[in-house]
This record gives C-alpha cells, sequence and structure tokens, in this order.
C-alpha cells in the first residue's frame, strides 16, 4: 500500500516574540521556556512539527494560552514565524514572496474564525461571492457558485437576507459557505463554534461532518474543547507552553497518553465517547440487520441502535457499504470498562 504524502508539512517550527528573537534562535537553536524568559523572549511556537495528509481533519488543541492559535497563523503566515520549515504541496512557503502568499491564500486556503467577520452592508449571496469577487470571477459565475455554497450549508432561501437577519448559527454557516467558495484545497478553521450556544454548535458540529463527508477537505481545525476534537478529528496535536506534547489518532490520545500532563487532560473522558465503531468491530458475517451505524461513529452513539434482541450491528463506511459488524458483548464490555 503506498504511504499517503503530506499536503501540509511544518519542521521545527517556532514563534518566538521579543526584541532580537531570530539571533537569539540562531545562537541557540532549542531553548526551553526558562531560557526563553530569561532573555525576555516569549515562545509562543516551539519546536512544532507536523505532517497534515490530503482529505483528514487534522485538530489542534490546547487550554487557552497554548499556541494554538498563533500556530495555525503560521502554517498560513498570518502572522510570521521566526524560524522552522512550512511546505504545502512540496512548496517552500517560508521563501514564497509576500505577492505569491496572497494568491495562495486567495485560491487555495480557505479560513473560518471564531468571529464570523460577514460584512454588514451585504446580503448572505454577497458574502459569500465576495472572496470570488477579489479574485476577479464575472458576476454571473460568482454568484452562481456562492448559491451553490449556500445550499450546501443549509441557507437556501437567505440569499438577500442581511447578517443582522440571522441567528448566530446561520451566520457562521455564512461564514463557511464564504471559506468554501474559492474551492480550497487546505482549510483553516481557527475555533469556528466556540461562540455559538451549546446546542447550536452541536448541530454545527453535525453539519461539519455532513460537508466533510462530501467535499473531503483538508482540514486543520483548532479547539479547546476535547469532546469537539475527539468528534471531528480524524488525528490530534494536544499542545502545552507552544509545543506538541502528543499527537495521534482520538483513540491513541485517550487510550494511550504520552505525558502525564495529556493523561491529566483526558483523565474524565470516557472511553466510549472515544473508540470507534471500526475499531471495535469484527469481520462480517451471517444474517445482519437491515440498520447500520457509521464506521466513524463512537461506541457512545451506537450503544443506543442495539434494541431488546439485536447482537449485532451491520458498520457501514460513507459509501454505504459494509465492512464490518459490531457485537453488543464487546459494546458491553467496553462500557462497563468506563
Amino acid at each position: 500500500m503506498t504511504t499517503p504524502q503530506p499536503k501540509l508539512v511544518c519542521r521545527n517550527l517556532w514563534k518566538v516574540f521579543g526584541s532580537g528573537a531570530s539571533a537569539f534562535l540562531a545562537r541557540d537553536t532549542n531553548p526551553p521556556p526558562e531560557r526563553l524568559t530569561a532573555a525576555g523572549l516569549v515562545g509562543a511556537v516551539r519546536a512544532v512539527g507536523l505532517d497534515v495528509f490530503a482529505g483528514e481533519i487534522f485538530v489542534i488543541m490546547g487550554l487557552s494560552g497554548s499556541g494554538k492559535s498563533t500556530l495555525v497563523r503560521c502554517l498560513s503566515r498570518l502572522v510570521e514565524p521566526t524560524a522552522g520549515e512550512i511546505l504545502f504541496n512540496g512548496e517552500n512557503l517560508l521563501a514564497a514572496s509576500d505577492a505569491r502568499m496572497i494568491e495562495i491564500r486567495r485560491h487555495q486556503m480557505g479560513m473560518v474564525f471564531q468571529n464570523f467577520a460577514l460584512l454588514p452592508h451585504l446580503t448572505v449571496l454577497a458574502n459569500v461571492a465576495f472572496p470570488l469577487e477579489v479574485q476577479g470571477v464575472g458576476r454571473t459565475e460568482r454568484e452562481a457558485r456562492a448559491a451553490t455554497m449556500i445550499e450546501l450549508v443549509g441557507l437556501s432561501g437567505k440569499e438577500n437576507a442581511f447578517p443582522r437577519e440571522l441567528s448566530g448559527g446561520q451566520q457562521q454557516r455564512v461564514g463557511i459557505a464564504r471559506s468554501l467558495a474559492v474551492e480550497p484545497e487546505l482549510w483553516f478553521l481557527d475555533e469556528p463554534f466556540s461562540a455559538l450556544d451549546p446546542l447550536i454548535r452541536r448541530e454545527m458540529q453535525d453539519e461539519f461532518v455532513r460537508l466533510q463527508s462530501t467535499l473531503k477537505k483538508t482540514i486543520v481545525f483548532i479547539t479547546h474543547d476535547f469532546d469537539e476534537a475527539i468528534r471531528l478529528a480524524d488525528r490530534i496535536a494536544v499542545m502545552r507552553d507552544g509545543a506538541i506534547v502528543q499527537a495521534g489518532t482520538p483513540e491513541e490520545i485517550v487510550l494511550a497518553p504520552a505525558t502525564p500532563y495529556v493523561a491529566e487532560f483526558t483523565r474524565n473522558v470516557a472511553k466510549a465517547k472515544v473508540v470507534r465503531a471500526d475499531s471495535l468491530m469484527k469481520p462480517a458475517n451471517g444474517s445482519l440487520p437491515e440498520a447500520g451505524i457509521a464506521a466513524r461513529a463512537t461506541i457512545a452513539e451506537a450503544a443506543p441502535h442495539f434494541a431488546p434482541g439485536i447482537e449485532h450491528l451491520r458498520v457501514i463506511d460513507t459509501s454505504g457499504r459494509t465492512v464490518g459488524q459490531l457485537h453488543r458483548n464487546d459494546v458491553v464490555d467496553l462500557l462497563m470498562r468506563g
């Protein structure tokens, strides 16, 4: 099997704030936080290395001040890194000119932030079409593409509404549609749902999962909410004090924490909320019920489907193909082990 090539790579990436940061790193290539502090510097991102593969949701998470938002801005060079290497489709972004970075952001990257940043004097249609207008796309084409994105995020009929006439969740959908209008290869989302109330947030997470099953985008998603991370992520990187302390699948992070910090961070997470059906399933054989559970569904989501008399569930992939079966006893055993 061919190993997939990463779409985004960063190696030994640093962002140090303070006078003389570049010169300091040139002399001391891997300073611990205390040496940075002694020099009057702040290491917001420290020696980060990561690979993001095509079509995956890579979640970067940590507490406030851990450096996750600074990191995602470094990856798009909205914040200029102090040292290191960033490769996007093999191109060294740190060697790219300002004009080239503008072109990449306009045509190949999409960004959604916690602040919706909608233009209040423009309708939903005009807001979504705005980045295409910046690109110079003709009105007929950009409005047609914007209408498609609006339908995709479930806002058909709101094309002529203004942001002030929308709920918070609807405004965030407009922001998502706008970022998708340029058909980005790489999609950055920095805590896009954290300003929403819990019910709307859950709905937006569901919508996000639905969109990704259709679009298969390469996504870097920032959050401080571990429940959100394990619900959405293919892989998670946990940050602390500007450094990545562990990266892996949600199951690896929760079931095999690499440091005491990660163990404490995940201590209260129920295994059933992390382990997915495709990890616990067995090969399909014999008669299976018509009803099935998605391969990415967690055991906590699958458990209620075991009605009385049902001993097995069909596990299906995104195309509806049966990939295995989930046994009641295995689910009960996991639930009993916490």
